[in-house]
Order: C-alpha cells, then sequence, then structure tokens
C-alpha cells in the first residue's frame, strides 16, 4: 500500500505524515502541498521541513496562477480583510453563518487535486489519500467541507474516479483536536516544526481561531505548544 498525504504544514495534516509513515514506511508516502493564494504561505516552507524531516517524497501544487479564487471575499487569501481573532463558535455567532476564512470549495478543489497526483504518482497501486479535517473544523458547519458527510461524498467520488485505487481516509473526522495531538505525541510527531496560524509573518499570532484551536488542543494533552507566538 502507498500513501499520500495532503499537507498544510499544519498540526492535523503534520499527524497523517505521522500515521502514514508509520503505518508504510517513509519510502511508501508522498507529502502533497498547495499554494492557493493563502496569507499564510509560511505553511509551505513548514511542509517542506516536515517532508525532509520523515525523509519522504514532496510536492507543491500551485493553484493561484490560474486565478481560480479571484473575486473571493475570503480573509484568508492575499487582498482580503484582515484576520478574525476569537474563537470559530464567537465568529460564527458574530457573522451570518459563513466563517470569513472559508476558502471557497477548497477541500473538495485540493482532494480532487490530490488524487490526480495519487494516480500519476502510483497508476498501478492501492493508494490511500489522507486529509487532516477534524471535528472542531466541522463544528457548526464553520467549514463544510471537513464534515463527515462530505468526507464520505468525496471518499466516493474519488474512489470511482480512480479505477477503485485512491481510498480517502481522514483518521481524525469524528476526533477534536486535542484528540488529533494526543495521537501524534504517541507517534512523537515534530509540531515544532508546524505551522498553524491564518496570518502571515515569522511567529503565529495567537488570537486567531486556528492558533486558539491549537493552544486548547496542547493544554488539554497536558503539554507546553512547542512554537512561540506573538499573543
Amino acid at each position: 500500500m502507498k500513501a499520500i498525504v495532503l499537507n498544510s504544514g499544519g498540526v492535523d495534516s503534520t499527524t497523517c505524515v505521522g500515521i502514514a509513515v508509520d503505518r508504510y514506511g517513509a519510502k511508501n508516502v508522498t507529502t502533497v502541498s498547495a499554494y492557493y493564494g493563502q496569507k499564510n504561505d509560511k505553511e509551505l516552507s513548514c511542509a517542506e521541513k516536515i517532508a525532509k524531516h520523515y525523509g519522504v517524497a514532496h510536492r507543491v501544487i500551485d493553484f493561484a496562477s490560474t486565478h481560480i479564487m479571484d473575486g473571493s471575499v475570503c480573509t484568508l487569501l492575499q487582498g482580503g480583510n484582515d484576520i478574525a481573532h476569537g474563537t470559530y463558535a464567537e465568529q460564527m455567532a458574530e457573522g451570518d453563518g459563513k466563517i470569513a476564512t472559508y476558502v471557497p470549495f477548497r477541500n473538495g478543489l485540493l482532494l480532487a487535486a490530490v488524487a490526480a497526483v495519487a494516480q500519476s504518482v502510483y497508476p498501478h497501486e492501492e493508494c490511500e489519500l489522507y486529509i487532516g479535517a477534524h471535528a472542531d473544523d466541522a463544528a457548526g458547519d464553520a467549514y463544510p467541507d471537513c464534515s463527515p458527510e462530505f468526507i464520505k461524498a468525496m471518499g466516493k467520488a474519488i474512489e470511482l474516479g480512480t479505477y477503485g485505487l485512491v481510498h480517502l481516509v481522514a483518521p481524525f473526522v469524528n476526533l477534536d483536536k486535542a484528540g488529533v495531538v494526543a495521537w501524534g505525541l504517541k507517534l512523537h510527531v515534530p509540531y515544532e516544526l508546524t505551522w498553524s496560524c491564518y496570518e502571515g509573518g515569522d511567529v503565529q499570532c495567537g488570537v486567531c481561531g486556528t492558533c486558539l484551536d491549537r493552544k486548547k488542543a496542547f493544554a488539554a494533552n497536558g503539554v507546553k505548544d512547542p512554537v512561540p507566538y506573538r499573543q
């Protein structure tokens, strides 16, 4: 069995890398990252460092040059409004039901692209495609493309479109981020190399939704988050 991991350089997807390498060995794992115009493009260099740490093959897909996100009001993208601070629940309560950092159909786009990579890299072998979607992201429909329903539908489509060779694996779809971190700690995942913050810069902000979720997850496990924060 081969494995291909959609790795954003963050906690969840890097834990998926750790799981895949533990199950199948580094020589059978490829990681893929994507640039689609996000402000936090620091995640791309982190994903590369993580690939080097594990000794796995790594690719980067450039969607920004296609201008596919042009016209989006998503604050996560270059040129968008400032990133909101506060938890996802607080942001949802203050908004119109759609979180401002939702990137239009991002996971659908990325999963389709990575399934194509899987069929290119491993054309005649079965392959597991890992995504780090977890329950905190799907809660309250903050990110609908992280929900169990979405993952199940995409998994079916991917299998149908790849002769049944590519299987979508979302190990955290029913876990919160604390559960993700607990799993990763057992595998000695290098969380010091990861980047979660939605804002750009050299140090993670500590107050955006994903930073708050991350800090809460490490605290729940009784361990110190190994990355620094501005706040």
